[in-house]
């Protein structure tokens, strides 16, 4: 089966040394992988014939499986079809050249299918060229300024609750597709239409048969691998598209088809007016949305590539800049925003691929395509294209990971959950922030640990407190509650030397209780000398 789904945060390599800036020395090579390639022909990719020949077998399997899958993901995403392969043609045309990661493929992904549906609805076709070039402009500065290696302090169950968040969101919307209906504008708006839809459809018998086709274009997803000489030939999407695409037209079946405009009528680069848009707090926080997630989505399918081969590592800085230099030329042609995709990236591997050459042949024929075939993508039926996105969405929530991660690790999956959540309940980006907010609070709570020890000198001296560990107001109540416990009568000698850490708010907490407690022994202390002298005199 495949979908556009991430891997979860890899280790490195057991075979490679990184350094500080994601490059590795090669330990090991490997038969037919791009460590078993010359070192002239990395640099020139065209120059080997073994590789060529290898790179453009690998090429056609990358354009089989990503041609349903960008059709797909611009049709979920309100836009025109021929968007998504010019995404995927400037990922393999463009951004495919560049150096960063010689083996990942990139394109339009399904984790961006829910922000690029609420940009165009609220901002128009053209604003969308306008936020994918900022966000493109955006990704080169990080790369220029190194700061491609941060993506991967990024909490792993931050990443998983987005594209479990994106995944419900993405599936909701679709069911609607799958049923030739149109879906609410919000994610609350999509689930709570579903009881209504269900009505709607079982009374509408065009509506199930766009269902039944749907349903049936999951199956095949679903048992097309198990078959695996078939899977050897087509690669599941594809085979699932054709077979629903072949009984519509065999049968004339009344299902919504893809509505095909032509490369050039779709292609609208955005004018200067709409520029203006990006002094608007709304504008500005997509465009963050989309950076964050773009460059997360695609420095994670790096990593989780290099473990796939023992060619060269990824340079993350590098591979951020092509990034950038791929959503600013799609953003320039007013294009879907791009990263790179595990699904694509693990296909061209495995189909033997050595060099570049490979994700650059793959743009060749979308290319080839789009132009030579455009008619053919008016039989797909749309109803197919979301039985795809549904089996993708739902390869995007990390089921078998949720078990494991509850019992071992329960934070985390809390992060997870309420990650996904809030993107269901509110947008993408308040959903992220939540989550790495949540995130920083889970560590720094599970960093601050503090505790309190004491030690009695002996009658008439100071009774010693030591405070260790990592004082934050976090903590603040329990260490004063177990301060608080301490004898009120015996005056202290506070000792902080042996804090790793001690923020504003408990220094000065610290610090008064100290003042405050001395205080009050000495009146105690005081009060009894008194009673004392008086029970003397009489």
């Amino acid at each position: 089966m495949t979908s556009d789904k991430h891997e979860k945060f890899p280790g490195h390599d057991k075979n490679t040394r990184q350094d500080g800036n994601g490059k590795h020395e090669e330990h090991g090579r490997q038969e037919g992988s791009a460590a078993g390639t010359s070192p002239a022909a990395r640099l020139n990719p065209f120059r080997s014939r073994g590789s060529l020949r290898a790179d453009f077998t690998a090429s056609l399997v990358v354009f089989l499986v990503a041609l349903p899958l960008c059709v797909g993901i611009a049709v979920a995403s309100g836009v025109p079809a021929e968007l998504g392969l010019v995404t995927g043609i400037v990922g393999g045309l463009v951004t495919g050249f560049l150096p960063g990661s010689s083996l990942q493929v990139s394109g339009p992904a399904a984790g961006l299918t829910v922000l690029v549906y609420e940009a165009v609805d609220t901002y128009g076709l053209s604003g969308l060229g306008v936020l994918v070039l900022a966000a493109g402009l955006l990704q080169l500065l990080m790369g220029a300024l190194r700061l491609g290696r941060w993506f991967r302090a990024i909490s792993v169950s931050v990443v998983q609750g987005m594209l479990a968040g994106i995944g419900l969101v993405l599936i909701a919307g679709q069911l609607y597709a799958l049923a030739d209906a149109d879906a609410p504008g919000s994610g609350p708006g999509k689930l709570a239409g579903l009881g209504n839809l269900v009505l709607e459809t079982a009374g509408d018998p065009g509506a199930l048969t766009a269902v039944g086709l749907g349903t049936a274009t999951v199956l095949v997803l679903l048992l097309w691998p198990k078959w695996r000489a078939g899977a050897r030939v087509l690669p599941a999407p594809l085979a699932a598209v054709l077979l629903a695409t072949a009984v519509t037209v065999g049968f004339d079946l009344p299902v919504a088809r893809v509505q095909v405009q032509g490369l050039l009528d779709a292609v609208q680069p955005p004018g200067l007016g709409d520029f203006g848009g990006l002094a608007s707090l709304g504008m500005i926080s997509t465009v963050l949305a989309f950076t964050l997630i773009a460059s997360a989505e695609s420095l994670f399918s790096a990593a989780a590539v290099d473990r796939l081969h023992d060619g060269p590592r990824t340079q993350y800085d590098k591979e951020l800049m092509a990034q950038g230099a791929g959503n600013t030329v799609c953003g320039a042609l007013g294009a879907l925003p791009m990263t790179a995709v595990i699904v694509r990236s693990s296909a061209n591997v495995a189909a033997g691929a050595r060099t570049k050459a490979s994700r650059v042949l793959h743009g060749v024929w979308l290319l080839l395509f789009t132009a030579a075939f455009p008619a053919a993508l008016g039989m797909i039926p749309l109803c197919a294209l979301a039985g795809v996105l549904v089996h993708a969405g739902w390869k995007l929530i990390p089921l078998r990971e949720l078990g494991p991660m509850w019992r071992e690790h329960r934070a985390e999956a809390v992060v997870l959950a309420v990650t996904a959540l809030a993107i269901v309940l509110t947008d993408m980006f308040q959903g992220v922030l939540l989550g790495l907010l949540l995130a920083v609070v889970k560590t720094a709570w599970e960093t601050s640990h503090v505790h309190v020890e004491t030690h009695d000198p002996g009658e008439g001296r100071p009774l010693v407190v030591t405070v260790l560990g990592n004082a934050t107001f976090l903590r603040l109540p329990k260490l004063q509650d177990q301060l608080e416990a301490l004898p009120a009568d015996r005056p202290v000698e506070l000792r902080l030397e042996k804090l790793r850490h001690v923020d504003h708010a408990c220094g000065l907490a610290l610090s008064a209780w100290e003042e405050q407690h001395n205080a009050a022994a000495a009146r105690t202390a005081s009060v009894r000398e008194g009673k004392d002298a008086s029970s003397m005199i009489g």
